[in-house]
């Protein structure tokens, strides 16, 4: 564990910056289009073209973080559901894992006070709500199932867009492309 812990470190810092950095931009881009106060908001009427805005803002942002010299260096998880199935194929050992993970949370949690600190009152209003994940209308058991679905459906073509020679390069443009899609598709069943 400690020479885990010694020879990965980096990696475990720049996953947890990661996404400590798309919470930001995920903070940022729904305060601006959906609080009230904000410019954008009047010519983005709508709940759908907002979606579509935010969905390419943020597949943008992942390509871009995927793409940048840490998301090389850590392999740019990001999210703790390729860092377990990246375990569970044996890709990864159990503890870098296991710290992986811990990182994911904590740069996650450590985006949002970064995001509260440079938006403050707008991050908390009704309209942005901290951009919590709360299910759609349908309830909690069909946003569970849409996760699944949709977790699903970005492993599988991580997996195999990555293993494939001529496809492996453009990974995170598929990745982008998903989460923007989902954002716009998904986001009214899942939150």
């Amino acid at each position: 564990m400690l020479t885990t812990l010694r020879t990965h470190w980096p990696e475990y810092l720049m996953e947890a910056a990661e996404l400590g950095a798309f919470m930001v931009s995920a903070a940022g881009f729904v305060a601006l289009l959906y609080y009230p106060a904000s410019p954008v908001r009047v010519p983005l009427e709508g709940g759908l073209a907002r979606r579509v805005v935010i969905g390419l803002l943020m597949g943008a942002t992942a390509i871009c973080l995927v793409r940048s010299p840490w998301g090389r260096r850590s392999g740019a998880h990001m999210n703790p559901a390729l860092t377990l199935t990246f375990l569970r194929l044996g890709k990864i050992a159990p503890w870098d894992a296991a710290f992986y993970v811990a990182a994911q949370f904590l740069g996650g949690i450590a985006g949002m006070v970064v995001a509260v600190t440079l938006i403050g009152s707008a991050l908390g209003s009704p309209e942005v709500n901290y951009v919590a994940t709360q299910p759609g209308a349908s309830g909690p058991g069909v946003a569970f199932v849409a996760e699944m679905t949709i977790s699903f459906v970005l492993m599988l073509t991580v997996l195999s867009v990555s293993n494939t020679a001529r496809l492996a390069r453009f990974t995170p443009y598929f990745v982008g492309a998903l989460i923007a899609t989902y954002i716009t598709l998904e986001a009214p069943l899942s939150g």
